[in-house]
């Protein structure tokens, strides 16, 4: 499960940027799945990095990132069967660092009116 979800996470960031990480490794305990990526940022990346416009590349990175929120919780879902009921992301220039944080269902730091509401419901 931890391979299936570093991989695809790995995958949908280089579909998308054209490179993806270098490293990726994921953790999985109780509710909380989180994903620890390096390298990949693009040569433009790198480029805008060196000249000093390093918050211009982590705000790009946070945009995209949040456009993808489907499409990175449906790795999680697939993965581990369970529905995402939370995603947070973060980057990080020096070391470079990609952090994708999913919450998943159920869980116990939410009471049970919380949960987003089935199909079925």
């Amino acid at each position: 499960m931890l391979t299936a979800v570093s991989n695809g996470m790995v995958a949908l960031l280089k579909e998308f940027y054209g490179r993806g990480p270098t490293q990726a490794k994921t953790y999985y305990q109780d509710d909380l799945v989180v994903c620890l990526l390096r390298g990949g940022f693009t040569r433009v990346e790198e480029t805008l990095l060196d000249g000093g416009r390093g918050t211009a590349v982590i705000e790009q990175r946070m945009a995209f990132q949040e456009v993808m929120r489907d499409r990175f919780t449906a790795v999680i879902e697939h993965a581990t069967g369970r529905p995402v009921v939370g995603f947070m992301s973060g980057n990080q220039q020096d070391p470079d660092m990609i952090c994708e944080v999913f919450v998943l269902s159920p869980s116990d730091l939410l009471v049970e009116d919380q949960h987003p509401a089935s199909a079925s419901d």
